[in-house]
């Protein structure tokens, strides 16, 4: 029995990027030695066992064979008498398919060094296309790797684009695209991995909401940029730079929806976007199956973005209801989250990209001064519930009153 290091561990090390986990290949072994030898069994396609001591995955070589659609059509085989290359070719880019062993040597059948000197995202072989997962996995590659100067080979792309013309795109579960998705999002140029499912047409499949507003008009002067997709992307790439938060960076993806479905007659101009956005974010959290914290993100941003923006010109009352549509009133945080997406959204466009966004520390103040509002008195008088509630109301109004007060004074 032979055990490698293999996968992103190896990868990794050699393209001298951060890596916490490690993952293992077993040679020459069975389920029944595995068991014998104090490892737990886990995996139900095929073999794969978890360390006692580390919890690490050691998984026994395999070769699959395409056998039905999507990336669980596939019949696995194992044995011990299956090698490191056969494991390995199965693998989908030549970067992941190298291993490590004991002594520290790689062993890279398939030129997985020659293509991280390179800088390229690789096909190990034509199998590449029988699995449609890849399609994303080698869009998120292209996202984490993107500012280390990696790009994709043209016959690499190529196969993805045949992968999505044959429509295997359709058999992917809403889970694993939901975690594809996620996972890119928090990559360090989440906006390349929209770009590239948009270049091999899986973006129209996978997220056609956003795949729609490439195309979109804008007003050229709200939006030098002028292309809402092209925004969209610009807006990612600001949310990238303010926080890692997947779900900070996915309500920014999704916030203009609402533009893709403005009226003709209407356009460059697109009022009424965030309303028109509501139902599209909704079906599309629905769809994909998001998480409630991004969901009500994204809800937020969609409906309020806007008012954020113009936050120092509204009204007390609006700006109460504002704080209490994004959830701040009971939750601080939520503020924190909504804003910082108004800030990515504010510079990303064309020329706006440096500039200060004074509606963050505005609505934050605005959230402290009605946070300080004391109705004590109130309760200790007997007043009841409902005359509890419009009084702290007019107090809270009252508070945000003052403070746009002093925040307009010099």
């Amino acid at each position: 029995m032979q055990i490698y290091r293999v996968g992103g561990a190896v990868r990794d090390r050699l393209i001298d990027y951060p890596c916490s986990e490690n993952d293992w290949v077993v040679i020459g072994s069975t389920p029944e030695k595995m068991i014998d030898l104090g490892y737990r069994p886990v995996g139900r396609d095929f073999p794969v066992f978890i360390h006692a001591e580390t919890g690490e995955e050691y998984a026994l070589a395999r070769t699959e064979r395409k056998s039905g659609h999507g990336y669980k059509g596939f019949e696995f085989y194992t044995s011990p008498d299956i090698s490191l290359e056969d494991d390995l070719l199965r693998r989908d880019l030549t970067i992941n398919a190298m291993a490590e062993d004991a002594d520290g040597q790689i062993i890279d059948p398939y030129g997985g060094q020659r293509d991280i000197q390179c800088k390229v995202l690789r096909h190990v072989s034509d199998a590449f296309t029988e699995d449609p997962l890849r399609v994303l996995r080698v869009a998120r590659f292209a996202a984490r790797y993107n500012h280390l100067g990696f790009t994709i080979a043209p016959e690499t792309a190529a196969l993805m684009k045949a992968i999505v013309d044959a429509g295997e795109l359709e058999y992917l579960t809403p889970e694993r695209v939901w975690k594809e998705l996620d996972r890119a999002l928090q990559e360090p140029s989440p906006d390349i991995f929209i770009e590239v499912l948009r270049q091999c047409g899986a973006l129209k499949v996978i997220l056609p909401e956003v795949d729609n507003l490439f195309g979109i008009p804008q007003r050229a002067d709200y939006h030098p940029e002028i292309d809402t997709g092209i925004h969209t992307l610009m807006a990612l790439q600001q949310a990238a730079k303010l926080s890692a938060n997947g779900a900070i960076r996915f309500a920014v993806l999704v916030h203009d929806l609402g533009k893709a479905v403005t009226p003709d007659y209407v356009l460059p101009s697109h009022k009424g976007h965030e309303a028109r956005g509501l139902p599209l974010v909704k079906n599309l959290c629905d769809r994909l199956r998001a998480p409630n914290e991004y969901r009500q993100l994204a809800m937020a941003v969609t409906e309020y973005h806007l008012l954020c923006h113009k936050a120092l010109e509204l009204r007390p009352q609006t700006i109460l209801q504002l704080l209490s549509g994004v959830g701040a009133l009971k939750n601080p945080q939520k503020l924190k989250d909504f804003t910082l997406c108004c800030e990515a959204d504010a510079r990303g466009r064309t020329g706006f990209e440096d500039r200060p966004y004074s509606s963050t520390s505005y609505l934050a103040k605005a959230l402290d001064s009605i946070s300080a509002v004391d109705i004590s008195d109130l309760v200790e008088a007997g007043v009841d519930g409902s005359e509890i509630g419009r009084q702290l109301k007019l107090r809270q109004v009252a508070a945000l009153t003052e403070h746009r007060q002093k925040y307009s004074q010099p």
